[in-house]
């Protein structure tokens, strides 16, 4: 783009000099490669859309807006083509850029700020421990009680190939550079070329997947953050934590708990997903542990450059000698593996431990003393180098390295990330049905009553007889069933317990449905009683409850559940812990932004009363998605948005799709990040344990769920009851070719059917954020609102001192006026104008436009703001900055999406035309900065 359109984005943002420095600096750069690969004519089209959007902004003159319109349809289709790319790669570029802002935001930060401490920050929490008169055993016990864990999902919302994404890391390292006042005039003019060639191999690279991704390859990309990022980044969070402890309570060495780690559906989620089978997932732990032991290796040999520690100067320990000589009676070394300088004996024994590391993945030697067995292992030898080094005064660098790579272990394992399992209910009822017809068990297991069911699972649990026989001719499917608690319960065995331990139920209607897990998990083994009656489980049933109804029934499936004693026993060896997962997705898709937010609260707070009263402690697995439609926000924010008092058994969340590449592509936004969520989860741990939290008028409660029921009628009636809804949903989004953009190994359906029950939340929430509508976000929560209020005063005030004072309101008003925020019903009445039924077309997009404008007209009075998002400006400046760049790309979708839906209704194709749609997908996306 040219520099004054560079210009024109960030005009405004007087704080942001460097911030407008890089954008202008990367528009330039993309401004030449445009003339180069278009000519100056491409360049002066796309500045042409940019100013005529642009104007359209400040004020929509109906003359402009046709002229506007017609340069967009006149464009022959190899200029559209890369207009189209034109403005996406802006984005990406911008994207870029404020990503290195907010890195050089915080280390801006801590250089000018002194002794301020950074809100947000790890250290500002501990700080407020002591301020408040937290002792060292309170501290020690809020960190033994925290827990968090963040899962990796599949889930198909990140447009972009893993080939960009690894352009952009290359461009934004490239990027830091530009900030160091030591560069020379020409190394300045040899990063301007450099990057150059990076915005021209941008340009050149195709951004669309030629095909979907299989699992492996998602396996593979989910790695990808941990060799990049994660194995550096979360040992920092750590030693922070550490540091500022030892700053504020000085009289204890800190060695905190493992309480933060990331975990993995990638290659375990089955729902849905057949390309999911139990090689896949024995392949992605094998592809997991290699990353692990690969980057111990590299660690290791970091550190052998680090510890040359002469015996001709220093005395090391006789403990880490005589290690040397039992290693040397075990450990055959290949000639170029053996350290030969006899004086460095640090060298010579991580030249074994290298040797035993590399036979974890040699299958003679695995298991043997030339083999690290366990994770343990290794800590010990790296304990003892450890207590070696600090015997000789070496404790620096026993800290800085060793103690590093010490929590790397503890954080990673040989297994880098444990992987959940999850399946479907029916998938489990079906493969029950099967077996025990076979096994004259009972003929129709899925037709008996859930009372009658719960009670013959309870038997079948305290039975030790096996249900199965190799006699037996089992389905395909059933076979299946089998064989993942088969390699579940080999996993273990062969890369250690931890490796697998959560398996998710999804769409669990009844006690039966966790119950069935629990049989098929005892008949491999992974559940047993043993003759004193003792109760051994290595593998939880996790029920997840994902719509209206089932949160609904959760706290009495719990209560089912906890009266059978083998199911108590089976949570009491897991150490009283039980896992519950809520889907934010589907409850939002079922009932509404409003009622979802609302029912996901009761139900946690009583499902935690249920275990409450049963003494058993529950982890809250929280299926956010990356959109404000699925339960979307930042880390810390989900964190503290969880009522105090049911985090005690920890907490876990889904980090999925877009959120991995925004969150853990670079190091700085990935510790940043990491470092919030620390801090949040020890303010959270806090007001826990001072039981300060969510003291509200009890009243308040009474009118959310007013609130919520009112919006609950209203959103179904559209969604449910309306008869043209569907048809209007398919035709006003661009939800049919969404589900061509290869991003994604699982289908958009759970079956191959129209029905809207069996569509995905991601492809509901997607389409809707495409065309602007954003409704899964926002929509009846106007109605709702105003049931309370119509038009009282009195009431008004009441909803006002909600939002000051109730931390679930204010989180859910904030939500919705960010969604409002990003809404645009001016381009989405673009979209509904391909629906055919003209009726149904102003009816539905009439209903949708009066309850947009009641719902906005509701959050600025109870806000008192003037505008939306008044009290966050950033991020109503980047809105309002980056809309003018996104219109074009939305126009030109709705042009193209006719003409190809037109050729379709004849029969016809054309795949240009449909690459170019799917261009606009990518290139909205990133200038929304959301997909699903």
């Amino acid at each position: 783009m040219t520099e004054q359109m560079i210009a024109a984005t960030t005009k405004g943002n007087s704080n942001n000099n460097l911030l407008r420095r890089d954008v202008r600096f990367l528009g330039n750069i993309l401004g030449e490669v445009l003339v180069r690969q278009g000519g100056k004519e491409l360049l002066d089209i796309v500045e042409r859309i940019r100013e005529t959007s642009k104007s359209l902004r400040v004020e929509l003159v109906p003359e402009l807006f046709d002229d506007f319109k017609q340069m967009i349809n006149e464009l022959g289709p190899e200029i559209r083509h890369q207009v189209i790319r034109a403005f996406a790669i802006y984005f990406q570029l911008v994207n870029i850029a404020e990503q290195n802002h907010r890195i050089r935001r915080k280390r801006d930060y801590e250089r000018s700020a002194g002794e301020t401490i950074q809100p947000g920050s790890i250290e500002s929490s501990i700080q407020e421990l002591k301020n408040r008169g937290f002792s060292y055993e309170e501290v020690e016990g809020i960190l033994s009680e925290m827990s968090l864990e963040l899962v990796m999902t599949a889930h198909p919302t990140e447009a972009m190939r893993r080939v960009i994404l690894d352009i952009h890391k290359r461009i934004a390292e490239d990027m830091t550079q530009l900030d160091n006042p030591a560069l020379t005039l020409r190394e300045r003019e040899q990063l301007g070329e450099k990057l150059l060639n990076e915005v021209t191999t941008l340009w050149q690279t195709d951004e669309l997947r030629d095909r979907k991704p299989t699992v492996l390859d998602e396996v593979r990309n989910g790695m990808y953050y941990f060799h990049e990022t994660l194995f550096h980044v979360l040992p920092d969070v750590y030693q922070e934590l550490e540091r500022s402890l030892l700053k504020y309570y000085p009289d204890r060495r800190w060695h905190v708990p493992t309480f933060l780690r990331f975990g993995s559906w990638i290659g375990g989620d089955r729902d849905g997903n057949p390309s999911v089978t139990a090689n896949v997932t024995w392949e992605t732990l094998e592809m997991q542990r290699k990353l692990a032991v690969r980057e111990y290796q590299r660690i290791m040999l970091e550190l052998m450059n680090s510890l040359s520690f002469s015996t001709s100067i220093v005395k090391v320990s006789d403990e880490l000698l005589s290690s040397i000589e039992e290693d040397r009676k075990h450990v055959t070394l290949k000639k170029l593996e053996i350290w030969r300088n006899d004086k460095e004996p640090y060298r010579i024994k991580l030249a074994y431990m290298l040797a035993k590391l590399n036979n974890i993945l040699n299958a003679d030697k695995k298991g043997t003393p030339e083999s690290y067995v366990s994770p343990n292992d290794l800590i010990h030898d790296l304990q003892i180098i450890d207590r070696s080094l600090r015997t000789h005064y070496a404790d620096s660098v026993a800290d800085t390295y060793v103690q590093r790579m010490i929590r790397q272990v503890e954080l990673f394992g040989f297994h880098t990330a444990a992987l959940d399992v999850r399946q479907h209910s029916q998938e489990h009822e079906k493969a029950m049905a099967e077996i025990l017809s076979k096994m004259n068990i009972v003929p129709d297991y899925a037709g008996l009553s859930e009372e009658d069911k719960i009670n013959l699972l309870e038997q079948l649990l305290n039975d030790p007889r096996p249900i199965t026989s190799p006699y037996h001719k089992y389905s395909d499917s059933t076979r299946e069933c089998l064989d993942v608690y088969r390699t579940i319960y080999l996993a273990q065995e062969e890369f250690g317990e931890q490796c697998i331990t959560s398996y998710l139920i999804s769409m669990a209607e009844g006690a039966s449905d966790v119950l069935e897990v629990m049989v098929f998990a005892k008949e491999v083994g992974l559940f047993r009683k043993d003759k004193d009656g003792k109760v051994i489980s290595t593998l939880q049933s996790v029920p997840l409850f994902e719509t209206i109804d089932d949160l609904h029934e959760a706290p009495g499936i719990l209560r089912t559940l906890f009266k059978l004693p083998v199911y108590r026993e089976s949570v009491a060896s897991r150490n009283g812990l039980q896992e519950i997962m809520l889907g934010y997705s589907d409850s939002n898709k079922d009932g509404g932004v409003v009622t979802a937010n609302w029912e996901l609260r009761l139900a946690m707070n009583e499902l935690t009363e249920v275990a409450n009263q049963e003494g058993i402690k529950l982890k809250f697995f929280h299926g956010r998605g990356g959109a404000l439609g699925r339960g979307g926000m930042t880390l810390n924010r989900s964190i503290l948005a969880q009522p105090a008092h049911t985090i005690g058994g920890g907490i876990k969340i889904t980090e999925q799709g877009e959120v991995l590449s925004s969150r853990y592509s670079l190091k700085g936004i990935a510790y940043r990040s990491l470092e919030q969520a620390a801090s949040a989860l020890v303010t959270a741990a806090m007001h826990n344990r001072t039981g300060e939290s969510e003291i509200i008028d009890p009243e308040w409660d009474r009118i959310v769920a007013e609130i919520s029921e009112v919006s609950l009628h209203k959103y179904q009636d559209l969604i449910f009851r309306d008869p043209d809804f569907l048809s209007f949903f398919k035709e006003s989004t661009p939800l049919p070719e969404v589900g061509e953009l290869n991003i994604g190994s699982r289908p958009s359906k759970r079956k191959n059917s129209d029905r809207f029950e069996d569509l995905r939340a991601i492809p509901w929430v997607f389409a809707w954020t495409q065309s602007r509508y954003l409704l899964p976000a926002w929509y009846a929560a106007g109605t709702g609102l105003q049931s309370f209020y119509q038009n009282n005063e009195e009431r008004l005030e009441t909803l006002q001192d909600m939002y000051t004072n109730f931390p679930f309101f204010r989180t859910l008003i904030d939500t919705l006026q960010m969604a409002i925020a990003k809404a645009d019903l001016l381009i989405a009445q673009q979209y509904a104008g391909m629906t055919a039924n003209e009726e149904a077309r102003q009816r539905i997009f009439g209903e949708i436009e009066k309850e947009f404008r009641l719902t906005s007209d509701l959050i600025l009075k109870i806000t008192k703001q003037n505008e939306i998002l008044d009290n966050v400006p950033v991020i109503q400046e980047s809105i309002r900055l980056r809309n003018p760049y996104v219109d074009p790309l939305s126009y030109l979708q709705v042009q193209l999406l006719s003409e190809l839906r037109a050729l379709r209704n004849e029969n016809a194709d054309d795949a240009e035309l449909l690459r170019e749609v799917l261009l606009t997908i990518n290139g909205i996306a990133a200038g929304l900065r959301n997909t699903g």
